[in-house]
């Protein structure tokens, strides 16, 4: 069957990947609550949700196995993702082209997320063998004071329609190792990746040999299944990824138990074009990073700041790549702008152009684009250019919508960059090393990442991925971020024959 003829047929492929992934049908068919593809509009199935009773059991069960997992060896636990990977490997096709049915994504930005749950398998499994502690000095003789890192329980992870199976993975693998079993509540627009993530981990589980069982469970449904999850007092760790207002909405109830949340929230991310830039890898790096995965990204490039010596000259190259960039079926070869999410999506992001216009904006792009065969929502993504940042440009709209402004004095453009409520992610584009580590410094970018001569993309899973301000201050997967995953206790050890105090008490019988 050629690509062609299965435009159009995406319910049946994506009931054959099911299939071929061991996902029993009664999980995705017959339930209440339908699946749309965004490529094509079709229904790819009907899950059936949670309910709160459903949610407790859920976390009972892996709380049960907490209680056993917590006493296998890190190095033993690295052995179960270390099998999950290479599940992930044999089925990576597949599941990538899941991803691209249920979220839009183009096939190499669907292999890519796939890539990067196999990679954050191997780094989890190193891992497993590097969860160290300190020794620590003590002023008392014949003493020694440490600390150590134990598992800390339950870990409830909330996950977003645009990375459906990558970030559940940056959380899930490290708290595997770390000991601790994940209850997984994925967007309600991409149910089916979790549940295939969920059947490939049941093999990796079964091939491990003795795993407690419900060392990973899925919980499907909506906002109220989410609270569930959040509400349980078995829960101690939260990790939710999605909107400012739902972080608002979750951090305080996590907050009124003392339970601990990682929240991964919105992102109003820019860059600044510097004299010096090398304006060839400045147009590839800023087209990726503001039209990649249809605008539909944490780390989107959303706001752009071009010194007024390479304005005129950059802007025209920056257009014409807009006009050139190739809008459709993501399946399809060629294409690099997929579907929005829904209609929603496309609602929002006109409001927000209109906005802009009304603000003295000068838009280019941002019409619908009908697409042959496919009944999703396509859009053309939009350049604006702004006389200041006002209006839209200083909040976050999900969609390929790009912010182009003018700047002289490259202090001025870092304060601009820094002035919003989010600070997530950030790049220059400089040959200046002045220019480069003023960016890097504490008197440049406020935001969680900070990048040079790249776009603002935190796609390496060896570093800490997360932000300040409205996006919420978690991190995820590399670096230390293990430790969110764990408690740490500080133990002191008297092998002497006395008990001197610290700090000089006497207390003498």
């Amino acid at each position: 069957m050629t690509l062609q003829s299965k435009i159009g047929s995406a319910a049946a492929d994506a009931a054959a990947i099911l299939e071929r992934l061991g996902v029993p049908a009664e999980r995705w068919t017959g339930g209440a609550r339908a699946v749309h593809s965004p490529v094509t509009g079709e229904t790819l199935g009907q899950v059936h949700d949670t309910d709160a009773a459903g949610v407790a059991a859920a976390v009972e069960a892996a709380h049960a196995a907490f209680l056993a997992w917590r006493n296998v060896p890190a190095p033993r636990r690295g052995e179960l993702v270390r099998l999950f990977g290479e599940e992930l490997r044999a089925a990576k096709t597949d599941l990538a082209a899941l991803v691209t049915l249920e979220a839009g994504k183009i096939v190499s930005e669907a292999q890519g997320e796939v890539q990067e749950m196999i990679d954050i398998c191997d780094y989890a499994v190193g891992l497993s063998r590097q969860l160290f502690g300190l020794t620590l000095a003590t002023e008392r003789p014949d003493h020694r004071m440490m600390e150590t890192w134990h598992p800390l329980g339950v870990v409830g992870v909330i996950s977003a329609f645009n990375f459906p199976v990558a970030v559940w993975s940056w959380n899930a693998c490290l708290a595997l190792v770390c000991g601790d079993p994940v209850v997984w509540k994925p967007s309600e627009k991409t149910p089916l990746t979790a549940l295939a993530v969920q059947a490939l981990f049941e093999r990796a589980a079964a091939r491990f040999g003795d795993a407690p069982a419900d060392l990973s469970t899925v919980v499907l449904g909506g906002r109220e299944v989410g609270e569930a999850l959040v509400d349980h007092p078995k829960v101690p760790l939260v990790s939710a990824t999605g909107s400012t207002a739902m972080g608002r909405a979750v951090g305080p109830r996590l907050a009124a138990r003392f339970a601990r949340s990682l929240l991964e929230l919105g992102g109003n991310n820019a860059a600044i074009v510097a004299p010096t830039a090398d304006l060839d890898l400045t147009l590839r790096g800023v087209a990726f990073a503001a039209m990649g995965t249809a605008g539909q990204r944490c780390t989107t490039l959303r706001r752009l700041f071009v010194h007024d010596s390479l304005y005129d000259a950059f802007l025209p190259r920056l257009k014409a790549a807009y006009g050139s960039v190739r809008v459709g079926d993501p399946r399809q070869a060629g294409t690099l702008v997929g579907p929005l999410i829904d209609e929603g999506s496309l609602a929002a992001m006109q409001r927000a152009l209109d906005e802009a216009r009304a603000a003295g904006g000068q838009v280019t792009g941002g019409g619908e684009v009908e697409v042959a065969g496919c009944g999703g929502t396509y859009v053309r993504p939009a350049l604006v250019e702004m006389p200041s940042q006002a209006g839209p440009v200083v909040r976050e709209t999900f969609a390929p919508i790009l912010y182009v402004m003018r700047y002289s004095d490259l202090e001025q453009a870092i304060a601009l960059q820094n002035d919003v409520p989010q600070g997530l992610s950030s790049s220059i584009f400089t040959n200046d090393i002045r220019e480069a580590e003023l960016f890097v410094s504490p008197r440049g970018s406020d935001c969680g990442i900070a990048n040079i001569n790249i776009g603002p993309s935190g796609a390496e899973i060896g570093g800490a991925f997360g932000g300040e301000k409205e996006t919420g201050g978690g991190r995820e997967a590399g670096s230390d971020s293990w430790k969110a995953y764990m408690r740490r206790a500080t133990n002191t050890v008297n092998y002497g024959r006395t008990l001197p105090l610290a700090q000089g008490v006497s207390f003498d019988l």
